[in-house]
């Protein structure tokens, strides 16, 4: 399997095989500590190879500089089925509402398969220093 795609965005779609992305970025501002961001959408797209093909469990877990975990793990399965093709795409697309961020810093965002690591990207969460 290869991730093909991992990012978060304003918005994200899967409508019959197409995946519609709007506004991806890896960094949230804030003014000031704990803060919160409204809502920010994980998108996921992995290729399977045909002896992938099949059921799978994922695991989408989060921690920060530490190792500490950071939100509620995102978990579930994945049927990758043949479209007639010798690969096909899973998208993974999640919505999260309401974050609540304690401090500046790092959150990793990991996706295990079928228990296995198989991609991360950092979501950075920064202060935004006020004009005087």
């Amino acid at each position: 399997m290869k991730i093909e795609m991992f990012t978060f965005c304003d918005f994200a779609q899967e409508n019959g095989g197409k995946l519609t992305i709007v506004g991806t970025y890896d960094s949230v501002m804030a003014k000031k500590f704990p803060c919160f961001h409204q809502s920010l959408t994980v998108v996921i797209r992995v290729r399977f190879d045909l002896w992938e093909f099949g059921q799978h469990t994922f695991i989408i877990e989060t921690k920060d500089m530490d190792g500490n975990p950071c939100f509620e793990p995102l978990s579930g399965t994945l049927n990758v089925e043949s479209m007639g093709n010798d690969t096909a795409v899973t998208h993974l697309v999640f919505s999260l509402y309401n974050l609540r961020f304690k401090s500046e810093g790092a959150i990793n965002f990991g996706l295990y398969i079928d228990e296995k690591e198989v991609g991360s990207i950092p979501l950075y969460v920064r202060h935004i220093q006020q004009p005087h």
